[in-house]
């Protein structure tokens, strides 16, 4: 297969994916532009909530990639009877996972909060907010299941078409609730949290209705226990993946935790750069996880030479989308600041690290196709060892060195990030090129 039509391959599978994710996070840049009308103080309370529920979340985050790594490669060995049967394995882990986990962080949701703000204003909003979102881990467990069954049958589209549904009317409901419309008593940022719930929950529905009648019929029920290895399998891959997320989502609180050292305007607007640079990762992350499905089906049919080469086409792939996406946050900085944050002290302090988001995540397109790309092959453990390592003795402690402590704020955070994402990139394509994954079997 020649490289034109192995990016328009790529660019087929992965586009609907791409979308997918990156409506999930325009979605949170509409709560936090809604919620920025409120103030900078209600905007710092749902980022606290917000990467708590992230730090939830991530506990089930490897049902996606592992359900899809394992449909694709029954694919590829065209076992059709059995492709169904990670998807069956995937609910029932969901169910079993995020029931008690739901309980646990709603039981610890106080001293987490406390532990990233002392505003005690910043701390209500973050807890009523938290406390609406968290108990929509049961749908995101569901859904990711979902995800990963129609990314590894080559059909990410049957899951964009019901997420834009489902993110319009999050929207619409989130937007009453925040602001009291219809008779509905004004809830401000609580109204987004319950908003985002109950849109995840009519998501699952859809999803469960649209997917179950093709896949009983392609063995999603056959979970006996001589398919018991398929629920192993699914552990296996699942597990170090969901480590992983975990390790990045506490990276994460521990870097909110540092910003909120500088201040509660600093926090609001760190809020703000994280989620502008998920837009802009998403893409990336997208296209890799059609890596994975391309990789996994490659490696089913025995071809560990196409899924090298699946890799690099991808990597090429995401540069050029993310170059072009970052765009605006090189030439119209401060009009897009303008969006989320209402003060000019708050634009001018984000300016600088909003620009080197943009080269940062552009220097991370390798890390962040490749990371997805060894998930498809199985390397789950490399992938948590080298990203959890590089976040934990690398950037978190000296983020704390050079912004609060050295006094170099944000600007001197968001440096460091971009010299870090430059790293993991040289680091995965090393790995990617000794190519010990191919050996892996799943």
């Amino acid at each position: 297969m020649k490289r034109l039509q192995r990016i328009k391959t790529i660019l087929t599978l992965g586009l609907p994916i791409v979308g997918g994710m990156l409506s999930q996070s325009v979605l949170n840049l509409v709560d936090a532009a809604m919620v920025g009308r409120l103030g900078e103080t209600a905007l710092a309370g749902i980022g606290v909530g917000g990467y708590i529920n992230f730090l939830a979340v991530s506990l089930i985050l490897g049902l996606s990639s592992g359900v899809q790594a394992l449909v694709a490669r029954r694919r590829g060995q065209s076992l059709d009877a059995e492709t169904a049967t990670p998807l069956g394995w995937g609910i029932i882990v969901a169910f079993a996972i995020a029931l008690p986990l739901t309980l646990l962080f709603l039981i610890n949701a106080e001293w987490l909060i406390t532990l990233l703000s002392d505003d005690i204003q910043v701390e209500e909003i973050a807890a009523n907010y938290f406390s609406y979102r968290v108990l929509a881990l049961l749908a995101v467990g569901l859904n990711l299941s979902f995800r990963g069954y129609w990314n590894g049958t080559n059909r990410p589209v049957v899951y964009l078409r019901i997420l834009l549904m489902v993110q319009f009317l999050n929207v619409l409901i989130s937007y009453t609730l925040i602001f009291g419309y219809f008779g509905l008593p004004a809830m401000g940022a609580a109204g987004a949290g319950l908003g985002t719930t109950i849109s995840l929950y009519l998501g699952a529905v859809l999803l469960a209705l649209v997917t179950l009648p093709t896949a009983i019929n392609k063995g999603m029920l056959n979970l006996q226990r001589s398919n018991l290895n398929q629920l192993k399998s699914l552990l296996r891959l699942a597990v170090p993946h969901s480590i992983q997320q975990f390790l990045f989502a506490a990276s994460m609180l521990v870097l909110f935790w540092i910003i909120g050292l500088l201040g509660t305007t600093e926090q609001a607007i760190g809020h703000v750069l994280i989620n502008l640079a998920l837009l802009l990762i998403l893409p990336g992350v997208g296209l890799g996880v059609a890596c994975t499905t391309l990789v996994s089906h490659a490696l089913g049919q025995n071809d560990p030479n196409m899924a090298s080469r699946w890799g690099w086409d991808v990597i090429l792939t995401a540069i050029l989308i993310m170059l072009l996406l970052s765009l605006p946050m090189w030439l119209y900085p401060d009009s897009l600041l303008g969006l989320f944050l209402a003060t000019a002290e708050a634009i001018n302090k984000a300016h600088t690290p909003l620009m080197l988001t943009g080269l940062a995540i552009c220097l991370d397109a390798a890390a962040i196709v490749l990371t997805q790309a060894l998930l498809g092959a199985g390397a789950n453990r490399v992938v948590m060892l080298i990203s959890s390592l590089g976040q934990w003795f690398f950037y978190l402690p000296l983020a704390w060195l050079i912004g609060p402590c050295l006094g170099y704020g944000l600007t001197g955070i968001w440096l460091l990030q971009t010299f870090h994402r430059a790293g993991s990139s040289l680091i995965f394509i090393y790995i990617w090129k000794r190519r010990n994954w191919v050996h892996i079997r799943i």
